[in-house]
């Protein structure tokens, strides 16, 4: 039987349609929630601000170092690093043994809703190339292609996908953990600019020694064309085919969060770019101090040397 409007959405009304189907398939489970263990990270990054680069670099630095060799043995880096908010829809068992220590778990959560006493990675984004990447991301996929434009996307992009909060609530929630030793704070930017440094960060952050040939064979594994190479296992393939079963949407649908070129905020609607801009004036710049996005990474790229 299948569920929701039976294929992909063609407006908004419709998308809400299919992901309430999809939030339904499973009751809720305790397999379907963290049991906080000592060392956990989160890599919780927002929406299509750097998350499953980021995944694929912790568990390939994990790898190196438990066995000196990286691992490209999955279907889906979401199997290596479980993600929490698509447990029910998956039906997975969140306490599964995972490959190397420590367990790394996806989120795009705030600190406030993630387990304390836990280690957390983020990469933070400029709001407008998350705008456009993440409408890249939806369309043709949970999106008839063109059905809905950048300039209706607004709605979407504010969710922040599943489990997750808008941007400025998660920006503001990293922010005042810039300076905190559980969290490593970096942008999106700078990481993907400088991965070998961004690697040995990691590495340090996690207690893990690697040599110089380990942070190599990590920064090949992370590259853009690399992971453009294998993008099939970075293209949400349990879900995909969740979606293919019980909603029609087909799992050949171009879902790949690895593009071959990167977002380029230039294409967002100046009234949409606006909105955005009124909202970090309103929301942003009274905490921080920093007008725009280029001001704040600036901040957080002179702490990453």
């Amino acid at each position: 039987m299948v569920l929701g409007v039976g294929r992909r959405a063609r407006n908004l009304e419709e998308f809400g349609a299919n992901m309430g189907a999809l939030a339904g398939l499973t009751e809720p489970a305790p397999r379907h929630a963290v049991t906080p263990q000592d060392g956990d990270v989160y890599i919780t990054s927002w929406a299509k601000s750097g998350t499953t680069m980021t995944q694929q670099m912790f568990h390939q630095l994990r790898m190196v170092a438990a066995t000196g060799k990286t691992d490209m043995d999955f279907d889906d880096i979401s199997r290596m690093t479980p993600w929490e908010d698509t447990a029910t829809i998956l039906d997975m068992d969140m306490n599964a043994p995972q490959r190397a220590h420590p367990r790394g778990f996806k989120s795009h959560r705030e600190y406030e809703r993630l387990p304390a006493g836990s280690r957390y990675i983020v990469t933070l984004r400029d709001p407008h190339e998350t705008f456009v990447s993440m409408h890249r991301f939806f369309d043709g996929w949970h999106l008839e292609s063109g059905a809905i434009p950048l300039e209706e996307f607004m709605p979407l992009w504010l969710g922040g996908g599943p489990g997750g909060c808008d941007y400025f609530t998660h920006l503001l929630s990293w922010y005042a953990r810039r300076d905190e030793d559980d969290t490593l704070l970096v942008t999106y930017r700078w990481a993907a600019k400088n991965q070998p440094a961004m690697i040995r960060r990691m590495a340090g952050f996690l207690g893990l020694d690697l040599n110089e040939e380990n942070v190599a064979a990590v920064a090949a594994s992370t590259s853009r064309e690399f992971m453009h190479e294998y993008k099939d296992r970075f293209d949400d393939a349990m879900v995909c085919a969740v979606m293919d079963e019980k909603l029609g949407i087909p799992a050949s649908s171009d879902s790949t969060k690895v593009q071959a070129a990167g977002s380029d905020k230039k294409s967002v609607p100046e009234a949409i770019a606006a909105e955005i801009d009124r909202m970090w004036a309103e929301r942003v710049e009274p905490v921080t101090g920093h007008a725009d996005y280029a001001s704040l990474a600036a901040e957080i790229d002179a702490r990453a040397g």
